[in-house]
């Protein structure tokens, strides 16, 4: 009896490796776009307005917004949401008016690294308790603006003497604001931690697949840990560059751009379910939700418009960074 032959199944064929298309190039360039194009608008709006004088002064705004939204575009990249960094940055305000008369130039990292040290207590409910981040970040927003009002008595603490923190205030260069230098300097750090080293293929698994990263070996709850602490230290600095600004500290002082930062995280193009996203992207985020604060007056748009813009900017944003093909249920 003769053997039947099996035929062999033909070879695979190889996978062509995934090169980026033109439209994908385009999305990962918008926030560029969208800042050059809207320049462009408040020029034509206010020629007045692109000036070294007008353009250093929305850079100086926008400096304590790069190093918020850098800092909690970690958590996001995580699959996380921290919620607290505006009142942990209001808080952090308050501390350093409150340290700077006993500690003098100790008090900046004082403050920077209490707020580290915070951010990591909520990472760490976040990962032992297994509390959604959204919950424990709600919640410490409650906390550490109770706190602020009342270690400061709910009121405003002046700074007398400003000599240790008065160097933000600084030019570099003559025409770059040392604050934005900076905050571009953060970004920098974060950015090429990320890049050079494993942190950044263990923070894009977590975001992506949190159950595969763990089945990977990545050390899952040690990295959430890590990008809370991060966002913590730097609502600190944030803290630290506004009262620079403002010679005191105030329990509400950075109450406002807690909406900014979560808009400037995602017109940055960062996916607000995690595992893809840049800060470099965030900080060009900033900008453009800096400039937009700036230059809504300008067009003649009442201040209370404001909420309504930025709701929208971020529904607009989740819209078109949503990675449909990896959320197969929406909640």
């Amino acid at each position: 009896m003769t053997t039947p032959v099996i035929p062999r199944p033909a070879a695979e064929p190889a996978v062509a490796a995934h090169h980026p298309t033109v439209g994908e190039r385009l999305t990962s360039f918008m926030p560029v776009i969208a800042l050059v194009a809207l320049l462009t608008a408040l020029s034509i709006a206010d020629p007045g307005f692109f000036t070294q004088r007008s353009l250093t002064a929305a850079a100086m705004t926008a400096a304590p917004l790069i190093v918020l939204a850098a800092g909690a575009t970690l958590v996001v990249l995580c699959g996380g949401i921290d919620l607290s960094i505006a009142a942990m940055a209001s808080l952090s305000t308050v501390l350093l008016a409150l340290w700077l008369p006993d500690l003098g130039g100790l008090t900046t990292p004082a403050v920077i690294l209490v707020a580290g040290a915070i951010g990591a207590v909520q990472g760490l409910a976040h990962v032992l308790l297994r509390i959604p981040s959204f919950i424990v970040t709600l919640g410490g927003m409650s906390i550490f603006s109770a706190v602020a009002l009342v270690v400061s008595d709910a009121g405003t603490v002046p700074v007398l003497d400003d000599s240790s923190i008065s160097w933000l205030n600084l030019y570099v260069a003559t025409h770059v604001p040392m604050s934005v230098a900076v905050a571009v300097l953060v970004v920098a750090a974060i950015a090429s931690v990320v890049r050079f080293t494993p942190l950044g293929s263990w923070v894009t698994a977590t975001g992506y697949s949190e159950s595969a990263a763990r089945l990977a070996g990545v050390p899952v709850d040690l990295v959430k840990v890590g990008a809370f602490c991060i966002s913590g230290a730097c609502a600190g600095l944030a803290a630290v560059m506004l009262v620079s600004r403002n010679f005191s500290g105030n329990p509400s002082m950075a109450d406002n751009l807690l909406l900014p930062a979560v808009a400037a995280i995602v017109v940055g193009g960062t996916a607000i379910t995690g595992g893809h996203g840049s800060l470099w992207r965030s900080l060009a985020g900033a900008l453009v939700v800096t400039l937009l604060r700036v230059g809504l007056p300008i067009v003649g748009v009442p201040s209370a418009y404001e909420q309504i813009l930025y709701g929208a900017i971020i529904v607009a944003a989740v819209a078109l960074t949503l990675d449909r093909s990896k959320v197969m249920v929406i909640k």
